[in-house]
């Protein structure tokens, strides 16, 4: 069998996140623990639960917003761990994984900021980013409705193990996670998996591919080709 890859693409530090309740560099030494090859922080953004003071100057507000990723970063780096950027933007609980575009990126475009949902995905795909549509059928108390935008949206994320694992203590509903794959298929849209990862308690979510990824560049290319030969939801495995 060929050697595969695992990755996480969808979770929280809580240097940028309110709600997580572990660091960038406690995520990263257990995902590599639990074997994973790489990992991709998702912070919420400015207007999401975000950790990080809305009164700071733009410029200090992003340094601040990357340093969950950096703290991982470097610990990803010493023990072989790829730790790739990304945020979560919200739009009133509809949510949106933007991967491809770094810190740099931000501090040129503090339009992004107040995008709406239609100027977002513009500017992220001019910019060579990807928008994943987060758990669209999601419902919570901060999500009071599903929203879809498939013309707003470049994949769809399918599998949630938070959703799903037996570990997660909230948003447990695994009909989120079959409607997004339908909804998916209805638009030919590809899917994404992750475990939305707060704390070191790992839901083991995830993407898996048969070849290492080179970078989030790679990974949008390996997204937008449907590369993955597994989309874990912590407890089984889909194939799309």
């Amino acid at each position: 069998m060929p050697e595969r890859f695992l990755y996480e693409t969808h979770l929280h530090t809580s240097e940028g996140s309110a709600c997580s309740m572990s660091t960038g560099a406690e995520l990263a030494e257990a995902h590599k623990a639990a074997g994973y090859a790489g990992m991709i922080v998702t912070n919420h953004f400015f207007y999401g639960n975000t950790a990080v003071d809305r009164s700071l100057p733009w410029e200090e507000w992003v340094r601040r917003f990357c340093t969950g990723y950096k703290n991982a970063k470097a610990v990803g780096d010493k023990i072989g761990l790829q730790v790739f950027f990304g945020w979560e933007s919200c739009y009133s609980g509809t949510e949106f994984l933007i991967y491809g575009l770094d810190e740099n990126w931000l501090l040129s475009h503090p339009e992004i900021k107040d995008c709406s949902i239609e100027e977002q995905y513009s500017l992220v795909k001019s910019g060579g980013g990807l928008v994943v549509h987060a758990h669209p059928f999601r419902t919570a108390f901060y999500i009071k409705e599903a929203r879809l935008f498939p013309e707003y949206v470049d994949a769809v994320e399918g599998c949630n193990a938070t959703h799903n694992s037996p570990l997660s203590t909230s948003h447990k509903n695994p009909d989120f996670d079959a409607q997004a794959r339908e909804y998916a298929a209805r638009h030919g849209l590809p899917v994404t998996a992750g475990s939305d990862t707060h704390y070191t308690n790992l839901f083991m979510g995830g993407m898996v591919f048969e070849r290492r990824l080179t970078g989030i560049s790679d990974f949008i290319s390996a997204v937008r080709g449907r590369e993955a030969v597994e989309y874990r939801d912590g407890t089984e495995a889909f194939r799309q």
